[in-house]
């Protein structure tokens, strides 16, 4: 049981997930000529080369950068382009050191979280045990000394991270510093030499155009028509390989999105913006044509219409979900799901699991009849350092393993296809309450209840606002309920919360009940002292003989 000196941090309220602004299908572009490949890999080569040279230019200038800047940089480009190209170059450098300035800022937190840590644990006495709360000391004089060094590593690389904060000096590497590093180790990789090149230079071409309404089906550098012949605008140098008018050139090969693809024919069909990025993977030898656009931000179902019909919880762990579904007055009904993934693999394999359990779970979702389903906010970005949890490498792999950023994501996104709304709850204390108060009460012969489906019924009662808690202390006067009722489950005004409890049909036939008491009507007392105050006293005034 929880401490109940020990001081509890407060919960932050519950709240809708906002659905995604933004659509991406893709389709494979088959059936390519030889001299349609060949035109592709030029222009992606020449246009790569113009985002290399102009990401270079947007990391020099640091704070620098301004309107100014960005104009400039965006003619130097049109002259070797056109100036729809140089927009899109320009934008994506833009984006690319943006998001480089928040991964050093993450950085640098991760490495003051350690420093601090750090700290702590050398300034206690060796062996001194901790707590729940914080690390205690070292073991051993020699694991102490090991810790000093990688605090003073640790205070040296913050400080040049600081600087480079200060600075505006990012470090990026197009193409991926990964792949980069892979060239160093073929043999691990199972690479050869034209295997990662070929990788490397597909993952530093250029060949995106952002989309442009009131132009002709969406977008004038990269047309999709909706017939699914693909034509491509080429930069002035690279004119003569039209074969089309106008410097276009048309591929041989067409698409169809099938998924989505009546919504992206609607938007091409009245000329609104669409964006499409060519690539090729290199490892399959295939090349992809993705169109996206953004949506209008729609508001977010309230919280009390997405709780009207009950909620689902879900409970996300490292190999599956442990979902339960609760009526809007927070009771579990029927029997706990699971839904299981496999998280090891490439990342694609890793991505495809999840959306496989996803799947299965709105769909149960919708059989159910619900319109939300609960989850936990989760955020394990300060659970990763090593220096908090020191040598529990398989527990630090554990929550490393969780992609519970791209989960949630994938979640919302998926559910909002379904109009199902995504409630989103504070994680504090969902596992512990949920073992107490939930794990042993729903356990039967014929239902085995595990800590991850108790946690499901918590996250529920957490979405729909209840207290995961069933019972709250006793009245401080006597056993009656005159201060107030002593369950959490039903509210005082509930109708028949008194009423005869159901009988047990969850067991086995001849077997005892779980608590191994009968299930009767409550009874009224004998005495004239214990008498409820709503029931009346009657005492007949004469004695009735024969």
């Amino acid at each position: 049981m929880a401490d109940p000196a020990r001081k509890l941090r407060a919960i932050a309220p519950s709240f809708v997930a906002l659905a995604p602004s933004g659509v991406a299908i893709r389709d494979r572009l088959e059936h390519l000529t030889q001299g349609d490949e060949e035109v592709l890999r030029a222009v992606g080569e020449y246009q790569g080369a113009l985002a290399s040279r102009d990401l270079k230019q947007r990391c020099a200038d640091g704070h620098d950068h301004s309107t100014g800047t960005w104009a400039r940089r965006k003619r130097d480009l049109t002259k070797e382009s056109s100036s729809r190209i140089a927009g899109a170059i320009t934008r994506t450098s833009h984006d690319q050191w943006a998001l480089a300035r928040r991964c050093q800022a993450a950085h640098i937190q991760s490495l003051e979280a350690g420093i601090r840590t750090l700290r702590h644990r050398l300034s206690l006495p060796i062996g001194e045990k901790g707590g729940k709360r914080a690390a205690g000391g070292y073991r051993s004089r020699r694991e102490w000394f090991n810790k000093s060094r990688r605090l003073a590593a640790l205070e040296v690389r913050h400080a040049a991270a600081v600087r480079d904060w200060q600075a505006g000096r990012v470090r990026v590497v197009r193409g991926g510093k990964r792949l980069a590093n892979t060239r160093h180790n073929l043999t691990g990789a199972q690479l050869t030499e034209a295997q990662w090149r070929a990788r490397w230079e597909a993952e530093r071409w250029f060949l995106a155009a952002d989309g442009e309404s009131g132009k002709r089906f969406g977008n004038e550098t990269i047309r999709v028509t909706p017939d699914g012949e693909v034509s491509i605008k080429l930069p002035a140098p690279l004119a003569y390989l039209a074969n089309s008018k106008h410097g276009r050139y048309v591929l041989a090969s067409t698409v169809a999105f099938k998924h989505r693809g009546q919504e992206w024919a609607d938007r091409i069909e009245g000329d609104r913006a669409v964006a499409y990025r060519i690539h090729l993977d290199a490892q399959r030898g295939r090349w992809y044509l993705t169109a996206s656009w953004q949506r209008p931000v729609v508001q977010t179902v309230p919280l009390t219409a997405a709780r009207a019909n009950g909620v689902i919880g879900v409970d996300t762990n490292a190999d599956h979900f442990a979902a339960y579904q609760l009526d809007p007055h927070g009771n579990p009904m029927g029997e706990p799901h699971r839904f299981f993934y496999d998280l090891s693999g490439t990342a694609a394999h890793r991505d495809a699991q999840i959306r496989h359990a996803i799947t299965r779970l709105i769909n149960w979702a919708k059989r159910a009849g619900v319109a939300a389903i609960g989850i936990e906010d989760l955020d394990f970005t300060t659970e990763k350092t090593r220096e908090k949890h020191g040598g529990r490498k398989r527990f630090r792999q554990l929550i490393s393993g969780m992609p519970t950023g791209k989960l949630k994501a994938r979640l919302v996104s998926m559910a909002a296809a379904h109009g199902l709304s995504i409630v989103a709850v504070d994680p504090a204390y969902t596992s512990q309450w949920g073992g107490q108060h939930w794990q042993k009460p729903l356990v039967t012969p014929r239902r085995k209840m595990s800590r991850h489906d108790a946690a499901g019924i918590a996250i529920g009662r957490r979405a729909l606002g209840h207290p995961i808690r069933r019972r709250t202390a006793p009245p401080p006067h006597d056993q009656s309920d005159r201060v107030g009722h002593r369950t959490a489950q039903a509210g005082p005004g509930t109708h028949g919360r008194d009423g005869n409890r159901p009988p047990t049909t969850d067991r086995l036939h001849g077997e005892p009940t779980p608590s191994g008491k009968r299930k009767r009507r409550p009874s009224a007392s004998k005495t004239v002292r214990d008498v409820p105050s709503t029931h009346r006293w009657v005492q007949d005034s004469l004695m009735h003989t024969g």
